[in-house]
C-alpha cells in the first residue's frame, strides 16, 4: 500500500469508526484497487481523488411521520445518499428495514456507484431508505408511510437527478405508492423518476427476477471459462426473496438445482431442488406473508429444516449468498472451502465479512465473484426500464432477458480483463473493482474539481 492510500485509509478509520458497514466496504475497495494506483498515484494524490471517491457528494436525512390504523402517530427516520454523479444521474435502491441507518445507506450507495459503473450505462450511484419495517403493517399503513417518505424526498429526485428503485422491504407495492405521491407533488408524470414500477405504468418485464437472473448469467460465464455449464450443478442459496427467487428460476432453466433456502429462523435442504413452478410460487407466497420464516417451505414439501443454522454447511458446487450484508463469517467461509465448493458468487451486497472474503479469495479451490459484478442484474434492468420509458416503448420479455444476459457477459469480460491486466490471475473481485474505479476516476478527472 503506497503512502497516499495509507493516509486515506487511516483517516477513514478514524472518521468512520462508528459506521462499520461503510468502513468495511471502503477499506476492502482500497485493498482491491491497490494495483491500479501505482502508475498514476501522484496525479490521484494531487487531486485528492480517493477521498473524493469515498465521500458522498450529498447526504440527506429526514423524519418520516406517519399514522397507523389505530390513529397513533409514529416517526421514522429516512435517508438518501447521493454518492457519485460523475458518470450520470444518481441511481440506487430504497431499503425499508429496522437496520437502516447512515452507515448502511452510505455502504449501499458506495457499492451501488461502482456496481453501476460496471454496466457501461450512464448512471451514477445512490442509495436510501428508512428504519420502517413493512412486515405486519396493513396496506394502508404502508401507503401512508410511503407518501410521507416521498413528501420529504421528492424535491431531490428526478429522471436527470436521482432515480430511486426498490431494495429490501421496497417492492412493486411500495414503488407504486411512492411514484403516485411523486406525481401528485411534482405535477409531472415522469416515468423515469423511479424504477421497479408495475407493468401497467411503465415498468419493465423481468424486473423482479432481474438481480437473480443476472447473477446466474454471470455464473454461467464463469463456468464457460472453465469449460463447464450449469447442467447438473447444485447450488446453496441464502434468503428466499426476489434475489433468491430469480436465482432459483434461472438456475433451473439452465439445468442447475438450488438445494437450500434460508431465513432468520434457519435453512431448508431440498435435495430435489427448487425447480418447479409450485415451489417458485410458494416462495412468492412466503415473501408476501410477512412472517419472514422459511420453515413453512419444509412443512409444505416434506424436506429437512435446520433451525438457527446457515446453508453454507451443505456440500454443493456453487455458493450464492442472496440475503444481506455480512451473513457469511469466517466459520462459514471455512465450511465452504472444506466442502470443496468450486464457485462462490455474490448476489447480495457485501454478504461476507472482510476476513471471510479474504479466506475465500485466497483459497486455490474456490473461484470467487463479488456483488459489484455478479449482483448487478437489478440495476441493469432498471436502466433498461429508463430507456423504455424514454422511447415510450415496452420490449418483450425475451428482448429484456437477452439484453440482461449480454450486459452481464460484458461485466464479466471487463472484470476478467482488468484482473489479467494487473497480473491478478482470475481475481474477478479485484478485477471488477479496478474496472469500475478506472471509469469513474477518468470521468472525475475530466470534469475538474
Amino acid at each position: 500500500m503506497n503512502e497516499y492510500v495509507a493516509r486515506v485509509s487511516a483517516a477513514l478509520r478514524q472518521r468512520y469508526a462508528d459506521e462499520p458497514e461503510y468502513l468495511q466496504a471502503v477499506q476492502s475497495w482500497l485493498e482491491m484497487i491497490g494495483p491500479a494506483l501505482e502508475a498514476d498515484a501522484p496525479l490521484y494524490e494531487r487531486l485528492d481523488l480517493l477521498t473524493r471517491m469515498v465521500e458522498p457528494e450529498r447526504m440527506l436525512s429526514f423524519t418520516v411521520p406517519w399514522m397507523d390504523d389505530q390513529g397513533i402517530a409514529h416517526t421514522g427516520h429516512g435517508y438518501r445518499v447521493q454518492f457519485n454523479s460523475a458518470i450520470g444521474p444518481y441511481k440506487g435502491g430504497l431499503r425499508f428495514h429496522p437496520s437502516v441507518d447512515r452507515s448502511v445507506v452510505k455502504f449501499l450507495g458506495f457499492e451501488q456507484t461502482y456496481k453501476n459503473a460496471l454496466t457501461g450505462l450512464p448512471i451514477g450511484g445512490a442509495s436510501g431508505g428508512a428504519d420502517f419495517d413493512p412486515r405486519g403493517k396493513s396496506d394502508r399503513e404502508i401507503m401512508r408511510f410511503c407518501q410521507s417518505f416521498m413528501t420529504a424526498l421528492y424535491r431531490h429526485i428526478g429522471s436527470d437527478t436521482d432515480i430511486p428503485a426498490g431494495d429490501i422491504g421496497v417492492g412493486a407495492r411500495e414503488i407504486g405508492y411512492l411514484f403516485g405521491q411523486y406525481k401528485r407533488l411534482s405535477g409531472r408524470t415522469e416515468s423515469s423518476a423511479l424504477t421497479g414500477k408495475g407493468l401497467t405504468y411503465g415498468g419493465s418485464k423481468i424486473r423482479q427476477e432481474a438481480a437473480g437472473f443476472g447473477t446466474v448469467y454471470f455464473l454461467a460465464r464463469m463456468l464457460e471459462r472453465q469449460g463447464e455449464t450449469l447442467e447438473g450443478k447444485r447450488l446453496a442459496v441464502s434468503g428466499f426473496g426476489n434475489m433468491s427467487w430469480g436465482v432459483c428460476r434461472k438456475s433451473a432453466e439452465l439445468g442447475g438445482r438450488v438445494v437450500t433456502l434460508s431465513g432468520p429462523d434457519g435453512y431448508v435442504y431440498d435435495p430435489d431442488g427448487v425447480t418447479t413452478q409450485e415451489k417458485f410460487d410458494f416462495m412468492l407466497a412466503l415473501r408476501t406473508s410477512g412472517q419472514d420464516r422459511i420453515e413453512p417451505y419444509a412443512e409444505r414439501f416434506g424436506v429437512q429444516f435446520f433451525p438457527g443454522k446457515k446453508p453454507w454447511e451443505v456440500a454443493v458446487d456453487v455458493a450464492v449468498p442472496c440475503a444481506t450484508e455480512n451473513e457469511i463469517d469466517v466459520e462459514d467461509a471455512v465450511a465452504i472451502v472444506a466442502n470443496d465448493v468450486r464457485y462462490y458468487v455474490e448476489a447480495a451486497n457485501m454478504p461476507a465479512t472482510a476476513e471471510a472474503l479474504r479466506l475465500l479469495r485466497l483459497s486455490p479451490r474456490v473461484l470467487t465473484a463479488g456483488s459489484k459484478a455478479s449482483g448487478s442484474g437489478g440495476v441493469v434492468v432498471s436502466a433498461l426500464e429508463m430507456v423504455q420509458n424514454s422511447i415510450r416503448y415496452s420490449w418483450s420479455r425475451k428482448e429484456v432477458d437477452s439484453r440482461l444476459r449480454a450486459t452481464m457477459s460484458y461485466i464479466y469480460d471487463i472484470s476478467a480483463a482488468a484482473a489479467e491486466e494487473y497480473d491478478l490471475g482470475y481475481d474477478l473481485i479485484a478485477g471488477s473493482d479496478i474496472a469500475a474505479f478506472k471509469k469513474i476516476a477518468a470521468a472525475m478527472i475530466a470534469q475538474g474539481l
